[in-house]
């Protein structure tokens, strides 16, 4: 439940940002090219706060934070004095028109690059793709070597982390195959530095239950997990039990232990049940009855300890951070990459080569707004700055009921001289309504794993 709250919480903060923005770039230029704006509103429904400045445009603040608008003076909706048509939105220009109504995608475009510029100032931990081997008769089979190695390239584009990584790979999805570099780490016996070409002909990749990375056949790198007790938290479950710093873990319930992830598995979907849970103490065998408590945010079992882990190697860390102007332009190119992903996902979308069941609604963004919270405030900017690329990105889509169906109808007049007729316009407002919500009913469907 809290866990829910959280990540509607972060949703809210998220979306009400991103509103705010794109209708600021709306607003913004309509008052540059001398429309009169009625209202600048975030959110819809009820009013909880409003303002009005000297110009006469309300500010306001509504209950329901799932979008916003920018109300313009405009002949085609209302009746327009004589003294104020110099004001409305359809008596300027179409190139004013198209200026106001390209500004908002544009602006969240810019929204993704100062966000990132943040992310870069105030730095990202991270840590270079080390992989510690592939899966037999996987994609990634081709690569023989049995040494730990790094991914540097894919398709001659440079991957310095694992985010990289993952959006390199993300953008091969529908393709037939592709080059992975690679730099061994372990093996001088062997080229450091070899490329390989990867097939996709019989690659499956289902986002729900894997990630691209493992799906592929690379077995990400991770320090070694031991079944063995470091630290025990004051006041939960595996302190009242009994448990210590040392202690070993040899089985539940006579069920023996393969792993730490396995003990974890376990114990979250035991919460309120009582465990019979064995450990080696300094040589001696104990029996301890143990109760996972609830924890409310993952509605899961835990008893707050954790196990010893082996140190992560220092040369496989990276600091993204960087200056000023640095940071600046890393987040030009990182908004670039995104866009330009973002891009050819919905070009696939549309000639199927990718399916639909990628799409997700507002209940997969919610819960990637709430983790990039808890991760921190960097975390939190570079969610944002995604969402911002994609908001940006779809609101150029030349469906009528989008900025991007509105500067089709602009385009089409500069190329014809004439406005597209009101009829031609109401027919493909309809139409592009009915597209629009099919998608977001997959999309919703997709969150709740209906299709």
């Amino acid at each position: 439940m809290l866990s829910a709250l959280w990540n509607l919480g972060a949703f809210i903060v998220a979306l009400s940002i991103l509103v705010a923005i794109h209708e600021y770039g709306h607003f913004w230029v309509a008052r540059r090219c001398g429309v009169k704006v009625h209202r600048f509103s975030i959110g819809f429904g009820k009013v909880l706060f409003k303002r009005t400045d000297k110009q006469g445009t309300e500010f306001a603040i509504a209950a329901i934070p799932l979008g916003g608008y920018v109300k313009m003076l405009d002949g085609r909706v209302e009746t327009v004095p004589d003294d104020l048509q110099q004001f409305a939105f359809d008596k300027k220009t179409v190139w004013q028109r198209i200026a106001i109504v390209a500004a908002g995608p544009l602006a969240n475009f810019a929204l993704a690059i100062v966000a990132f510029f943040l992310m870069y100032m105030i730095g990202v931990n991270s840590a270079k793709p080390i992989i510690k081997g592939v899966v037999f008769e996987s994609p990634m089979a081709v690569i023989t070597t049995e040494q730990r190695f790094q991914v540097t390239a894919i398709n001659q584009t440079q991957v310095g982390d694992w985010e990289a990584l993952n959006l390199a790979l993300v953008s091969l999805i529908g393709e037939s195959g592709f080059d992975i570099t690679i730099k061994s780490l372990t093996d001088e016996a062997i080229e450091p530095i070899t490329t390989h070409r990867v097939s996709l002909t019989d690659w499956a990749f289902d986002p729900k239950k894997e990630s691209i990375i493992t799906s592929l056949g690379l077995m990400p790198y991770r320090p070694v997990v031991h079944l063995q007790v470091a630290e025990v938290s004051e006041g939960g479950s595996g302190l009242q039990a009994g448990l210590k710093s040392g202690d070993e873990l040899i089985a539940v319930d006579g069920i023996n232990l393969d792993n730490w992830a396995h003990f974890v598995e376990i114990i979250q979907s035991n919460a309120n049940n009582s465990l019979a849970l064995q450990v080696n103490r300094e040589g001696s065998l104990l029996t301890l009855l143990l109760t996972p408590a609830l924890n409310e945010k993952t509605d899961k079992g835990y008893i707050g300890v954790s196990p010893v882990v082996d140190a992560y190697p220092e040369e496989y860390r990276v600091k993204l951070k960087f200056g000023p102007v640095d940071a600046f332009l890393k987040g030009v190119e990182k908004t670039g990459q995104l866009t330009k992903l973002t891009f050819d996902t919905l070009i696939k979308l549309v000639t199927g080569d990718i399916s639909v069941k990628n799409l997700s609604g507002p209940v997969s963004i919610a819960k990637g707004a709430g983790a990039s919270a808890d991760y921190g405030i960097e975390y939190f900017l570079g969610f944002l700055a995604l969402i911002s690329v994609n908001l940006g990105l779809m609101n150029l889509i030349p469906l009528p009921v989008l900025d991007g169906g509105h500067l089709l109808y602009y385009f089409a007049e500069v190329l014809t001289g004439k406005p597209v007729s009101e009829k031609i316009q109401e027919v493909g407002f309809k139409i592009g309504g009915v597209i629009l919500m099919a998608l977001m009913s997959i999309a919703i469907l997709n969150d709740f794993n209906l299709l």
